[in-house]
C-alpha cells in the first residue's frame, strides 16, 4: 500500500521514476514502511535516468535528494518483466477468442 503523504526517511533507497509533471520528476521510493513519493527537479536526476520507469538508487536527507544513480540492470529487468506479463496476458486473451485460429 502506498502512503504518499508520509515523509521519505533519510538514507539510501531504491526509487522508480513514476512520471514527469512539467520540469518535475515524481519518484516512487521504496522504504521499510512502504512506498513514498518524492518530487524533485528533473535536472537532479542522472541524464540516463530521466525517463519513466527508470530505476534509481537514491540518497535522501531531510526530504531532499542528495544523490541519484541510475541502475541500468534493474531498469532493463523491470521493462522485460512488464513485457513478459503483457505477452502472457495477450496470449491468454487471444486463445479465448475463437476467431483467432
Amino acid at each position: 500500500m502506498t502512503d504518499d503523504s508520509a515523509d521519505v526517511p533519510d538514507g539510501k533507497h531504491t526509487a522508480v521514476v513514476d512520471r514527469f509533471e512539467d520540469d518535475l520528476a515524481v519518484l516512487e521510493v521504496t522504504t521499510p514502511d512502504g512506498l513514498r513519493q518524492l518530487v524533485v527537479d528533473e535536472a537532479e536526476l542522472p541524464e540516463d535516468g530521466r525517463h519513466q520507469d527508470a530505476v534509481l538508487e537514491v540518497t535522501v536527507e531531510s526530504q531532499e535528494l542528495v544523490e541519484a544513480m541510475y541502475n541500468e540492470r534493474d531498469t532493463e529487468s523491470r521493462v522485460e518483466g512488464a513485457q513478459d506479463r503483457f505477452d502472457q496476458l495477450s496470449n491468454r486473451l487471444g486463445s479465448d477468442n475463437p476467431d483467432n485460429r
